[in-house]
């Protein structure tokens, strides 16, 4: 269950979002996405998605349905 994750994987942000994972990414990155954060260690980024901040973004119904589904 997402709930229970303290990072959302990006493939599984941009399956619900029904965006690309380099939209998640570039969202992230130039902090236009209030989900979580990017941060960038050395050459690399690396990436946070808050569950609550995606639910927050999403709506509460919207992210139930995700999971129900999943599950």
């Amino acid at each position: 269950m997402l709930s229970e994750m303290n990072d959302i994987p990006i493939k599984i942000v941009a399956e619900i979002l029904g965006k690309s994972e380099q939209f998640v990414r570039v969202g992230l990155q130039q902090q236009r996405l209030p989900i979580g954060s990017a941060v960038k260690l050395s050459t690399q980024w690396t990436y946070h998605v808050s569950y609550t901040l995606l639910k927050n973004y999403i709506g509460e119904e919207r992210m139930k349905a995700y999971e129900k589904i999943k599950n």
